[in-house]
Parts: C-alpha cells; structure tokens; sequence
C-alpha cells in the first residue's frame, strides 16, 4: 500500500495545481446553483403571496437568475 502512495506521489504533485486553479469554477457553479434556486423560491412565494404582480416578479426573478449563472461565466474566463 504505501508502495503505491510513493509511486503515485510524483504524479499527485502535477496534478495537484491543476486541480487548485479549477476548484473556483467549481464552487462558482454551486454558488450560482444555489443563488438560482433561492430566486426560484422566493418568485414563486412572492407570486403566491401576490398574484396581481406575476409578471413583474416573473421578470426581475429571470434577469435576477441571469445574473446569478453570469458569475459561472466570470469564473470560467478567468480559469
């Protein structure tokens, strides 16, 4: 076992910066996942609490949503 850890030492030590300079982009899809979702929520809340107003929150929900998948694309051109 510990003939195997010694073997792939070397190549962990490549791949290991790598791996570091993606893990933003990974964690800018999460939070951008999970700002999506909160929008989501909370337009179908607002709707239910004010059906007069479907539309305009239809539409701030939609740029809201925009901007929350934009911050994916920041990380993707950065990487």
């Amino acid at each position: 076992m510990l003939e195997m850890l010694a073997a792939a030492a070397p190549d962990a030590a490549a791949v290991a910066p790598v791996a570091a300079s993606k893990i933003h982009i990974g964690l800018a899809a999460l939070g951008s996942a999970i700002g999506v979702g909160l929008v989501g929520a909370k337009a179908a809340e607002a709707t239910g609490r004010n059906p007069g107003a479907a539309g305009e929150i239809r539409t701030q929900a939609i740029i809201f949503a925009a901007l929350a998948e934009g911050i994916v694309f920041i990380a993707l051109f950065l990487a």
